[in-house]
Order: C-alpha cells, then sequence, then structure tokens
C-alpha cells in the first residue's frame, strides 16, 4: 500500500462527552480549547447532532444554534461534523420531510459540512431524504452503515448496503460501530471489501466498551480505512472513542502515520482533564472494559440507561436478567441495531419483562408503533406473535413511514409565534415543542435560558461568602483569566 496518511476525526467535543458525561458539557468549556483544537490537522472534530441538539436545550439552558455558531467562529480550518438520525433528526421520532430539509439547510447554514446520516434500522428509504436534502444544501454527504451482530448482518449484506449508498449520493461511507463489537480482524475484511467493491471513502467510528477499540482502528488502516474516529485521550476509552494520542504513536512512522503532534495532543488532553472534573456528577460509571457488550451486544450508553432505570426502581438485582432479556426481545423485533431509538425501544421492553414477572405483560406505545412498521423496516421478520400481542389485528404500514406525515414546518411557525426570532427557532420548537417553547420563553423575559447557570453562580457565591465568613483571609485572590476567542477569518478549510 502506498504510503496515505491516516485522517482523524476528533470526537472530544460531541460523542466522547456524550459517552461519558451523559451529553452535559457547556459551551464555555469548549470554546477555550478551539484555537488549539484548530492547529492539529484533524481531517474533521464531529461537534454537533446526537443527543447535543436536546441537551443543550433541555438540561444546559443552551442554545444549539448558537454553540454551533460559536464553534464554526472558533474552528475556521476544520471541518465540522455532525450525527444526523435520517428521518429522526436529532430526536426520537420521524418527523415530516419539511421539517427535515429546512434542519439540513440551518445546520448546513450555521456551519456543518459534513453530515453523518444514519437510520437505526438501516432502512435505506428513512435516509435518503437526508441525503438528498444534505447534497444540495452543499455538505459533504456521508452514508451511515450502523454495524451490528445478527445472523442477518453480515460483511456481504454490509458491503450491499454500501453500493445503494452510492448508488443515493454519498460523498463517503462511514461505518458506526456504536457498541464497540467490531473485532480487529472483522475491522480488516470488511473495510477492505467497502474499499475494493464499493470504492468511496470510508470512515470507521467504534467505541472501547469491547476493549477492541485501538486494534480494531490498527486493523482497519491497514486495510485502507481513510478516516477513523478517535477521542483525545482524557474522555477517551469505556463507552468512548479509542485514545486520539495512542492511534497516532502506534502509527508513528508506518506508511498511515497520521502526522499529528503528540505534543500538542497531549497539551489539549492535560486541559480537558482539568475541564471534565467539573463534570464529575455526570460520569458514566461503566468499566474501560464491560466484557457484557461482547456477551449481550448492548452499547455501553445503553448499560448505564438501564443501570439508572433499574436503580430508580429499586430493581438492581434484575440487571442481569435483563441483560439476558435484551437479546430475546430483539431477536422478536427483528434484529434491529441498538442504537438510538431502537435500543430505547428494546430496552424498555426488556426491562418491562423481567421487572413486571410476565413478558409483554405491559407494551409502551412507542413499541406498538415499532411494530406497525412506524420506525421503518427491520432487518429481519418480527415474530408474528409478540407482533400480534403488541398491535392485534393491526396491518402494519410498508410505506416509508414520513410518507404518512403531513408537512410539519408551517404550522410550527405559527404555534410558536413571535417566540421565534428566527427560522433556527422555529426548527427548535418543531423538533422538541415541550422544551424550546419554555426555553423561548425565557430567552424573551431577558433571562436566556440560563437560570441554572445563574443559579449555580449564585450558590457559588453564597458558598464563597461563608468560606471567607469561616475562615481568615489568606492573601489576594489569583486575578480571574478569561478565554479570548481567536480573531482569524478566512483560512476555510478545503477538501
Amino acid at each position: 500500500m502506498a504510503a496515505t496518511p491516516l485522517m482523524i476525526c476528533e470526537t472530544l467535543l460531541r460523542d466522547a462527552h456524550q459517552s461519558l458525561l451523559a451529553t452535559r458539557m457547556r459551551t464555555e468549556d469548549m470554546l477555550p480549547l478551539c484555537e488549539a483544537l484548530d492547529e492539529i490537522g484533524y481531517w474533521s472534530l464531529e461537534v454537533w447532532g446526537g443527543a447535543t441538539f436536546d441537551s443543550a436545550i433541555r438540561f444546559l439552558g443552551e442554545d444549539p444554534w448558537e454553540r454551533l455558531r460559536a464553534l464554526r467562529k472558533a474552528l475556521p480550518r476544520t471541518r465540522l461534523q455532525m450525527l444526523l438520525r435520517g428521518q429522526n433528526v436529532v430526536g426520537y421520532k420521524h418527523y415530516p420531510d419539511d421539517i427535515l430539509e429546512h434542519f439540513i439547510t440551518l445546520a448546513r447554514k450555521n456551519g456543518i459540512d459534513v453530515f453523518r446520516i444514519f437510520d437505526a434500522l438501516n432502512d435505506l428509504r428513512n435516509m435518503e431524504p437526508a441525503m438528498r436534502f444534505a447534497k444540495a444544501a452543499g455538505g459533504h454527504v456521508q452514508g451511515t452503515i450502523s454495524y451490528t451482530i445478527s445472523p442477518f448482518h453480515t460483511n456481504a449484506a454490509f458491503v450491499q448496503m454500501g453500493r445503494d449508498l452510492r448508488s443515493m449520493g454519498a460523498d463517503s461511507i462511514a461505518l458506526k460501530d456504536m457498541a464497540g463489537l467490531i473485532t480487529p480482524y472483522v475491522a480488516y475484511d470488511l473495510v477492505k471489501a467497502l474499499k475494493e467493491e464499493v470504492g468511496l471513502p470510508v470512515q470507521l467510528h467504534t467505541h472501547y466498551t469491547s476493549g477492541f477499540g485501538t486494534a480494531a482502528l490498527v486493523k482497519a488502516a491497514e486495510a485502507g480505512v481513510d478516516v477513523v474516529d478517535t477521542a483525545i485521550s482524557s474522555m477517551s476509552m469505556s463507552t468512548s472513542q479509542p485514545p486520539t494520542e495512542t492511534l497516532v504513536a502506534a502509527l508513528k512512522g508506518q506508511p498511515r502515520d497520521t502526522g499529528l503532534d503528540l505534543g500538542r495532543l497531549a497539551d489539549i488532553s492535560r486541559r480537558m482533564e482539568k475541564i471534565r472534573r467539573k463534570y464529575a456528577s455526570f460520569e458514566a460509571g461503566v468499566a474501560a472494559v464491560d466484557i457484557n457488550v461482547l456477551q449481550f451486544q448492548v452499547p455501553g450508553g445503553m448499560l448505564s440507561n438501564l443501570v439508572g432505570q433499574l436503580r430508580s426502581q429499586g430493581a438492581m438485582d434484575k440487571y442481569y436478567d435483563v441483560l439476558d432479556e435484551i437479546p430475546k426481545v430483539r431477536k422478536e423485533m427483528g434484529y434491529p441495531p441498538l442504537v438510538t431509538p431502537s435500543s430505547q425501544i428494546v430496552g424498555t421492553q426488556a426491562t418491562l419483562n423481567v421487572v413486571l414477572g410476565e413478558r409483554y405483560k405491559v407494551i409502551p406505545e412507542e413499541v406498538k408503533q415499532y411494530f406497525r412498521g412506524c420506525y421503518g423496516k427491520p432487518p429481519a421478520p418480527m415474530d408474528p406473535d409478540i407482533q400480534k400481542l403488541a398491535i392485534g389485528t393491526e396491518k402494519p404500514i410498508t410505506c416509508r413511514p414520513a410518507e404518512l406525515l403531513e408537512p410539519g414546518w408551517e404550522a410550527a411557525k405559527k404555534e410558536i409565534g413571535d417566540l421565534a426570532e428566527s427560522d433556527e427557532d422555529i426548527c427548535s420548537y418543531a423538533l422538541f415543542p415541550q422544551i424550546a417553547k419554555p426555553f423561548l420563553a425565557r430567552r424573551r423575559q431577558g433571562l436566556g435560558g440560563k437560570e441554572e447557570v445563574a443559579a449555580a453562580i449564585a450558590a457559588a457565591m453564597f458558598a464563597q461568602a461563608d468560606a471567607k465568613a469561616a475562615k481568615p483571609a489568606a492573601g489576594p485572590a489569583p486575578a480571574a483569566s478569561m478565554w479570548k476567542m481567536a480573531g482569524r477569518t478566512g483560512a476555510q478549510r478545503g477538501w
């Protein structure tokens, strides 16, 4: 193989903190790192999408569009990448095509270069409109294969999906291994087949949950993968990605040498290590390597959510029973890949089956919708007896689910009224009306959705006052330092 540097996508600003810190990292803690990140020479930085949109509004009192604009300004040299859930956009259900199109157009306008587009069931019908809209907006369209293991998920099937994505206009193929299941030698074989038989650039995304991560990336590099996803070491491993610095060091002097500067990377890692301490209460608490992912094929993020659910119900003694139940439910549902939202659907039903002591005694509406075909076509046939338990004699739909949805943009625009000051605000409301409307109302009152921040500042001030009253002064406090965003413009990232 000719000496071709392996390119890196850094996940620090999206998937790393989504996987490890419950998506709670604030924009104010991202911006101080941006100048250094922008100078590394990454192929891209993953900064948006997934759960970050919802969490920014719901938990942080932040406008996700403002975050994107701030990151775009602070990262003028580097491609910005997002994870788009196909017809689910950045939510947990299907949205009408007009809302999807507006979202993609606005995301591109506000700074996204690369759209990684996937569907939880690998149903290409649910990906096609998003790919078409992203292409029309001038974005790089990354058609995505959600990697999983089942009798119906083979390398041959994945390669055929790659061919189909190419015919749909994909600029590159992403192999998305959300559970960290891909072994090093499977990674080699699958990447090699995709490169030879599909002929598009291939990007591999995996998680470290199983312990395979770095070895899988090295073997993929040997097979010719173009880009791999890693996380800076202080935000890597466990349910996050393999560490950036480890891979860079492993390939140094080899044909796929990344050419990235280990010293600069180490500096970013040290700075992020200090920032991470602020979010200690949100740590996922999953072991560095969790062998359960190999036995039960359950993604690490799903494991941490399961632990939280069982603890809240006082049912932690049922943990392994639920893990045993998940593969059974997944089989009955037609072997969906366990990724948002199918992971939540399967996990919730499995938990109910165990905790209630009777399988399918209670079937949530989302599970019924799944059996109705409202999320798309599963990779394999669903169990007809379980389907009948869920929806009786009702006939499932066979068309693309979004075809049954009425356009939603104009209705959302009318409902939110003058609380929306931009198309971005309308889009936020159309996607998450229950949380976006109060957020926009607080902003109208001049609070900017920052009550949580204000409360934290007030609490810190009172704590500081109490500490001063309890102890004698020990000298002047150090002056506060402010990070000033680099004023570089131009030097736009080229392809």
